[in-house]
């Protein structure tokens, strides 16, 4: 719960305090040399507040250096409230409601909410899942590609595909189809084959399915959704349910926010997008993580990363 009186939200100097504590719990280090040594902290009049200064390398900084605030000029406490409102949205928050909330103009509430999105990026790259462990594969459609004319199925609209280990974190991928050559690369780079697969009746899945310990499937279209099933494994009988219900319920989010909050989104954003849903998925308070640490953990993101205007705008 967002304590709107909280002084970071007001105070230039305390929103400074905050964003240092968490980028640098254990002292300041340097973006331009990595150094975390001979690092003196410029209080004379003449230097401007928060500014530090490498021995090491005799370049200044300031804790916005080598982030997605570098050379902002929106004012920290905007941009702390910014994290903490978008952190704490289930379904998103629109670039409207922030230009309103935070009173600055709507071309850089939009901007700055681009700039979020890619501190919550994850960059993992570890496969997901593992021995004795369940990933649920699915995907879904939004929106509609400009110039793709086709009258049935999904061929005309957007495709996310998404993953899960069952009872940890997802992560999703906007593709250019849904069809057996995307699906394959995504799966054999993304998931441990010791991992078990289960996913609905798409033939696109059958052919890699067989390359994980094992694979099940629930058929949708003859409303089947959940069903019982017992395998032997490690040399022991296991039971487990097969469904996709657990992305299923990630996806009733993801479209409401993107159908009801955010309405439009062109296709070369969705993946920022996505990235949000994922981040607020993977840091939801049912793991243990409340508003403010989660918008914690996206401040600590934007640690070495940067979005020029331009970025967003060509993709």
């Amino acid at each position: 719960m967002i304590n709107l009186t909280d002084p970071i939200f007001h105070d230039e100097n305390k929103a400074r305090e905050h964003l240092e504590a968490i980028r640098w719990p254990d002292g300041a280090t340097c973006p331009h040399c990595g150094s975390v040594e001979n690092i003196t902290r410029l209080a004379g009049a003449k230097h401007r507040p928060g500014l530090f200064q490498c021995n090491t390398c005799r370049e200044h900084f300031t804790v916005t250096v080598g982030t997605v605030m570098e050379r902002s000029h929106i004012p920290l406490p905007k941009w702390v409230l910014a994290f903490h409102l978008m952190a704490s949205s289930k379904k998103g928050i629109s670039a409207h409601q922030l230009h309103r909330m935070l009173d600055v103009t709507y071309k850089t509430a939009w901007f700055l909410a681009h700039r979020i999105r890619e501190a919550m990026r994850d960059d993992t790259a570890e496969p997901m899942g593992g021995s004795g462990k369940i990933v649920e594969a699915d995907e879904t459609f939004i929106g509609t590609v400009k110039g793709r004319n086709v009258r049935r199925g999904h061929g005309h609209k957007r495709a996310v595909m998404s993953l899960v280990e069952r009872g940890g974190k997802v992560r999703s991928f906007h593709i250019e189809r849904a069809n057996a050559e995307n699906v394959t690369a995504i799966l054999r780079t993304q998931v441990d084959r010791k991992s078990v697969l289960h996913t609905d009746e798409a033939k696109y899945y059958k052919t890699v399915g067989k390359e994980f310990t094992d694979h099940q499937s629930v058929n949708h279209s003859a409303e089947e959704y959940a069903r019982p099933h017992v395998a032997f494994r490690d040399g022991k009988f296991t039971t487990e349910t097969v469904h996709t219900n657990t992305l299923e319920g990630y996806y009733s989010v993801f479209k409401r926010g993107m159908i009801g909050v955010y309405q439009h989104c062109s296709e070369q954003h969705l993946k920022r997008y996505v990235a949000e849903f994922d981040f607020r998925y993977n840091n939801r308070a049912a793991t243990g993580v409340d508003d403010g640490e989660r918008a914690g953990k996206a401040i600590k993101g934007a640690d070495g990363k940067r979005l020029t205007y331009r970025q967003p705008v060509i993709g």
